[in-house]
This record gives C-alpha cells, sequence and structure tokens, in this order.
C-alpha cells in the first residue's frame, strides 16, 4: 500500500476509537515501553498529542520518564520553515496548544538535536521494516536527520505492521523500535 492509503486507512482505524480505548491503548503502551532497552539514557524526546486526531495519550510516557528522572524534551514547530524547536520541560515550562491542536513550549531552556539520546516518534502507521508513515509534513524526517546517528528512534502505534509500505522516500528516516499495546517491534 502507499502513503496515500495507508494515511487514510489508518486515519479512518483512529476515528473509529472511543476515549477510553484510546487511554487503555495508551497505557499499554507506555507499560511495553518499560520493556525496552533504553532507559540506560538521559534526554528523552517526546511528541505532545493531539487530542482531535486521537493520537495515543503520552502523558503516561511523560510520568514515566519524570519517574525515571530523564531530561524530557519538547518540541514546537514552524509550520512556515518545517523546522522543529526543543526545549527542556522544566516546572516553568509554559504550553500552549497551537492552531494544529499540538501542545507546544513556548520558551525556556533550548536543546540541539545532538543532544538528543531517545526521541518517541509520532506516526500513522508503520511497516515491518520500520518505516513509518506521517502526516506528510515532513517534520519528523527533517527533525530525525539533524539528531546523531546514534539516537535511537521509538514509534508509538495503536496499531501492528503493514507487512510494506511501497512508496518509502531516501529522505524517510526509518525506526529502531516500534511500540504498540501488544508488542514491540526492532528494526
Amino acid at each position: 500500500m502507499n502513503k496515500t492509503n495507508i494515511r487514510q486507512k489508518y486515519s479512518q482505524l483512529r476515528a473509529t476509537l472511543t476515549e477510553d480505548e484510546v487511554d487503555e491503548k495508551s497505557l499499554a503502551i507506555a507499560n511495553q515501553c518499560l520493556r525496552l532497552p533504553i532507559w540506560d539514557k538521559v534526554n528523552y524526546h517526546l511528541f505532545l498529542s493531539i487530542v482531535k486526531k486521537k493520537e495515543i495519550d503520552t502523558e503516561y510516557l511523560l510520568q514515566v520518564l519524570a519517574g525515571k528522572d530523564k531530561n524530557i524534551i519538547l518540541s514546537n514547530s514552524d509550520f512556515k520553515t518545517g523546522d522543529m524547536q526543543h526545549f527542556l520541560l522544566t516546572d516553568n515550562t509554559v504550553l500552549r496548544i497551537n492552531s494544529y491542536g499540538i501542545p507546544e513550549p513556548q520558551e525556556g531552556i533550548q536543546i540541539q538535536e545532538n543532544q538528543l539520546d531517545v526521541v518517541f516518534v509520532p506516526l500513522l502507521a508503520f511497516d515491518e521494516k520500520g518505516n513509518r508513515v506521517g502526516y506528510g509534513k515532513g517534520f519528523y524526517d527533517r527533525f530525525l536527520q539533524k539528531c546523531r546517528p546514534d539516537v535511537i528512534k521509538v514509534g508509538l502505534s495503536f496499531f501492528e505492521a503493514e507487512p510494506l509500505i511501497e512508496d518509502v522516500s531516501p529522505f524517510d528516516m526509518a525506526l529502531d523500535y516500534c511500540v504498540t499495546p501488544t508488542k514491540i517491534y526492532t528494526f
């Protein structure tokens, strides 16, 4: 299946999920993440959920990271340039929901891409080779290309892998892991 068809399929599948299902599956994903071999790192980049798109509620994962006393880094996106800026989450961080429904830090201690150890990556779907399909704006592919080559990329998905994404681009950044409510994929 190509990216356009996959986006359509998984957007529709997500739309059928109830709030309780989103909550239960999000908690299961956070619990599965505890089994990943990533917890010896320091700087963890986390996306915050777009509620109206029924994205995985990353609040559970945020609590895991905070409980493990990890540095949590959040981003804001510039939709004109396609770039992201990254900020350390502190008690003083002010979050605002942008026009796309994304909670974003407004300012704070800026963190560079090469300082990140682990990036939790949003997606609509992924395949058995670790390729992902997002919303098609390319924010995460550009961002991940700026990270160190050894940064660990962890996708989070409500659904299991597609066999193959047919139209993968050379600019697409593959995942190292993808976590679903019932399984961890390693690539």
